[in-house]
């Protein structure tokens, strides 16, 4: 059990299970090839089966750290923020994203969107997961939606949910790692007909950077 200082810090996010925290490339979406710091939450039970980071599901398993300790860290390295996981809605991000803003610091997220919205973003990057749906409000937010396909009827889930979020937001297809032979080209035909969509790849992973 957590002292009830602990958790009480934990509730005002001024404390956070941290997993990782690297600054490098980022790899997919919208900002494909800049530079970021990334922080990398603990905690999620959305359950993605083919999810490349499981050991980022138990929150146990990652000590709180203070939050102002996360955010002079990413000073040295960064002008962009990654606050990522693990599923990073499933706390309190008001604390950290306006402690990084008041330092000049932009904030963006990859979120689920299955929990309630907290935090100030410059950025909001939804990536919805048929185990766990968004919230009315994620979809309001997004500037990003990713999604992830996997087979083919991930294609009309993408569908359902490009339906759902506002116009300001880009649309992008990345194909699941593991079945990036098979689904690649999928996409490729797929975006040539449908234009609105953009693809996304993990160009981190053929980098072989973090």
């Amino acid at each position: 059990m957590l002292k009830k200082e602990v958790q009480e810090l934990i509730n005002t996010g001024e404390m956070l299970p941290l997993m990782e925290e690297f600054y490098t490339i980022q790899g997919e979406g919208a900002h494909t090839g800049t530079a970021a710091y990334f922080i990398r939450i603990g905690g999620c039970d959305v359950g993605c089966h083919w999810c490349d980071v499981k050991e980022s599901w138990d929150a146990n398993l990652h000590p709180p750290t203070k939050t102002d300790i996360i955010v002079e860290n990413a000073k040295k390295y960064a002008e962009t923020v990654v606050i990522t996981g693990g599923e990073p809605l499933m706390w309190s991000l008001d604390y950290i994203t306006q402690q990084l803003q008041e330092k000049g610091i932009k904030t963006h997220i990859e979120t689920s969107g299955a929990y309630d919205f907290s935090g100030v973003w410059d950025w909001f990057c939804l990536s919805p997961k048929k185990t766990k749906l968004p919230l009315e409000r994620a979809y309001q937010e997004a500037d990003e939606l990713k999604m992830i396909i996997h087979n083919k009827n991930d294609f009309q889930f993408a569908e359902e949910q490009a339906a759902k979020v506002g116009k300001k937001c880009k649309l992008f297809l990345q194909p699941e790692w593991s079945k990036k032979e098979k689904m690649t080209p999928q996409i490729i035909d797929y975006v040539m007909e449908y234009p609105q969509w953009k693809i996304s790849l993990q160009t981190h992973k053929y980098l072989n950077i973090p």
